[in-house]
């Protein structure tokens, strides 16, 4: 247990339920039970890791599908046991808060870049590098949302490490000044954790909710609402496209730096 990859390899089956082996080309990461169990029942397997910190499933077309937890501690913590599967592409199923406008709830968003505002990613590469997903994931996520007739939108995600701030008017300030088009917890640390793990990702955002003003802050019954009408949506696009994506987009070259 003296290199990454042997702690890496070593750790994944017992954060996740599942050995290195068993997962994938290709897969789904989200924060939400309820997306590995519609992936479970839709593909008829098991679910792995109950109990644990987090759960996973894979189906036998080579699509796996993981709930990692909420938070860009844990968020790193998946890309890094990933690292022993060597993926050949991530995309990320997050839900996100709209801070523009033009960003309502059901909305998706492609992000093309994120404001590493968490901190996590700090250990990893300096502040000066960008939190940025692979061009060529999001290009083919980009078609079979066109194909769907779907709207999204692009834009810049802030990523924070506070789950409570929707009180706080200076940091709001802050987030118009910064001119983001939506916040969350993960995208920004999966982003520049994935860079130095060399694996290719990417993030597939549902606007769940509007927290600039106190009306638009989600609740228990807001958040249920958004469930039932947009995520089995949200989780079919991501199923689609990684499960085609090996066949159908431009090759993802991996080059070191």
């Amino acid at each position: 247990m003296k290199s990454k990859a042997d702690i890496v390899k070593d750790w994944i089956k017992r954060y996740t339920g599942a050995e290195a082996e068993e997962f994938g080309e290709w897969i789904l990461l989200t924060n939400f039970q309820n997306y590995v169990d519609k992936f479970a029942e839709r593909f008829d397997v098991t679910v792995n890791g109950r109990g644990g910190p987090m759960t996973s499933a894979t189906n036998k077309y080579g699509l796996s599908i993981i709930n990692f937890g909420i938070g860009s501690a844990n968020a790193a913590t998946i890309m890094d046991l990933l690292s022993a599967v060597k993926p050949k592409g991530v995309l990320f199923l997050g839900k996100c808060g709209g801070l523009k406008h033009s960003t309502e709830i059901g909305h998706f968003i492609l992000p093309s870049a994120a404001i590493r505002g968490e901190g996590t990613g700090n250990d990893y590469l300096p502040k000066e590098v960008p939190a940025l997903p692979s061009f060529k994931i999001h290009k083919y996520v980009s078609e079979k949302l066109y194909e769907k007739e779907l709207e999204y939108r692009t834009g810049v995600i802030y990523t924070t490490n506070r789950r409570v701030w929707e009180f706080d008017e200076d940091f709001k300030k802050y987030l118009r000044k910064v001119r983001v088009i939506g916040i969350d917890m993960e995208t920004a640390t999966l982003f520049i954790v994935g860079f130095a793990n060399g694996i290719e990702r990417g993030a597939l955002l549902l606007v769940s909710d509007t927290p600039m003003t106190p009306e638009g802050v989600k609740t228990l019954e807001s958040d249920s609402n958004v469930t039932q009408e947009f995520v089995d949506l949200h989780l079919e696009i991501g199923i689609e496209a990684m499960s085609l994506i090996g066949k159908e987009g431009e090759q993802i070259k991996h080059f070191t730096y």
